[in-house]
C-alpha cells in the first residue's frame, strides 16, 4: 500500500478515537449510578465490648475471618488497628469519603490464616476515622488495590457506639 493513501486513513481513525469518550468504570464495591459503596453480603461490622476494652471489627461473624479490627480502651482515643495482609508491609493505609492517613505498622504472620496481620496506632480523632463514623464505611489500599468495608445500615449504630466509648 502506498503511504499516500495510508496517511489518510491514520488521520480518519485517530480523529475519531479523539472523540471517542469512555465513562470511567466504576470501583469495586461502588454502585454504579452513585457514589455510595455498596456492602458485601457476609461481611459487616461488629463491635464487642469486655470491660474497658471495645472492639469494633470487619469480617464474617462469629468466625476468625476479619480483614480490619480496631480495638481501644473506653475514653482513651487511642486506637490499636490489625488489618490482614497476604504479604509483610510497613503500613496500613487508610481511606474514608475521601480522606486518608498512612500508619507505620508492625508486621507478623497470621496464626488463624494465610499472610500476615499488620498492626499501628491510630486515633479516634484522625480525619479517616471521623469520616468512617459519618459514611459508615473505610477502604485499606494494599499495593495499589482498594478494599471496602461498608456496614450494613443495622451494623451503623455500632460503629457510632464504638467511637462514642472510646472517646
Amino acid at each position: 500500500m502506498r503511504l499516500s493513501r495510508l496517511i489518510p486513513a491514520v488521520m480518519a481513525v485517530s480523529a475519531l478515537a479523539a472523540c471517542a469518550t469512555h465513562a470511567p468504570a466504576p470501583a469495586a464495591g461502588m454502585a454504579a449510578a452513585q457514589d455510595e459503596p455498596v456492602a458485601t453480603a457476609g461481611l459487616d461490622w461488629f463491635m464487642n465490648r469486655d470491660g474497658r476494652e471495645v472492639s469494633l471489627a470487619y469480617g464474617v461473624a462469629n468466625s476468625d475471618e476479619v480483614k480490619l479490627h480496631l480495638l481501644c480502651q473506653a475514653g482513651s482515643g487511642a486506637l490499636e488497628i490489625t488489618a490482614a495482609s497476604e504479604k509483610p508491609a510497613r503500613e496500613i493505609h487508610l481511606e474514608s469519603g475521601g480522606d486518608t492517613e498512612r500508619y507505620a505498622a508492625t508486621s507478623e504472620p497470621a496464626v488463624v490464616h494465610e499472610g500476615e496481620l499488620l498492626t499501628a496506632r491510630a486515633r479516634t480523632k484522625d480525619p479517616v476515622f471521623l469520616r468512617f463514623r459519618r459514611l459508615g464505611w473505610i477502604a485499606a489500599w494494599a499495593d495499589d488495590a482498594r478494599e471496602l468495608y461498608v456496614a450494613h445500615p443495622t451494623a451503623k449504630a455500632g460503629i457510632e457506639q464504638f467511637f462514642t466509648v472510646c472517646g
